[in-house]
């Protein structure tokens, strides 16, 4: 009696296994502080002060939308931890020109001068907000303490070129510090023609080539004339 030939089986083919991705890792709650500060620096910086909200900043860092607010309150907090950012960055600016000119007071002094100016046109959004004080809360800790920086580094290159010790503790004279709010005003001054395009009719009337770093060396000059 024949045998039935029998059934062949076939297998069936395994599904193509899909692999999961692997969860973000999550923010260390200081990585996320900063991160988000980063992105707002960079919203500030590409878009403007009119660009820069929380939900942007959190978009920007690819976070929930509740994230800034649990770090900074809200958009005064934010801008003002921002603008602490931006003090740090140019105390450390003016503490580099300082350094590269230790060797001559009035060298050191306009150094510093041409630095202030510089980090204005370099970032001139972060800039306005530094010195804008109605968007800020003086009051936040982070920004009192990045204002006494820079305000260091500027009041040290004034008393050496007054000839002042700090280290004395001696009363700064009512001419001494005149003298320091002149120099301040100048550099800031010069700063702000130049970030709002003021100084470029005169820089138009020099010759072919020169820069505001000409311009601002013959201020300089002009005032050392005096």
């Amino acid at each position: 009696m024949p045998v039935p030939p029998k059934k062949i089986q076939r297998e069936s083919t395994p599904a193509p296994r899909t692999r999961r991705k692997a969860p973000a890792a999550p923010y260390h709650h200081g990585a996320l502080h900063a991160a988000l500060l980063a992105a707002a620096q960079d919203l500030l910086e590409s878009q403007g002060l009119e660009g820069l909200t929380l939900r942007a900043a959190a978009r920007a860092a690819g976070v929930s939308h509740a994230a800034p607010k649990n770090h900074f309150g809200d958009l005064t907090g934010l801008l003002s931890e921002l603008a602490a950012v931006g003090f740090r960055q140019f105390a450390d600016a003016l503490r580099v020109a300082a350094a590269d000119h230790a060797a001559s007071s009035p060298a050191r002094f306009e150094a510093i001068g041409h630095a202030y100016v510089a980090f204005a046109r370099e970032h001139p959004a972060m800039f306005l907000l530094m010195f804008r004080g109605e968007r800020l809360d003086m009051e936040r800790p982070a920004l009192r303490e990045a204002i006494e920086l820079a305000r260091q580094a500027l009041a040290g290159a004034a008393a050496e070129r007054l000839g002042l010790a700090q280290e004395t503790g001696a009363p700064v004279t009512p001419d001494q510090s005149a003298t320091m709010v002149a120099a301040w005003s100048l550099v800031h001054g010069f700063a702000m023609l130049l970030i709002d395009g003021r100084l470029n009719p005169v820089l138009s009337r020099w010759p072919e080539g020169t820069d505001w770093q000409t311009l601002l060396a013959a201020v300089f000059n002009s005032r050392r004339a005096r």
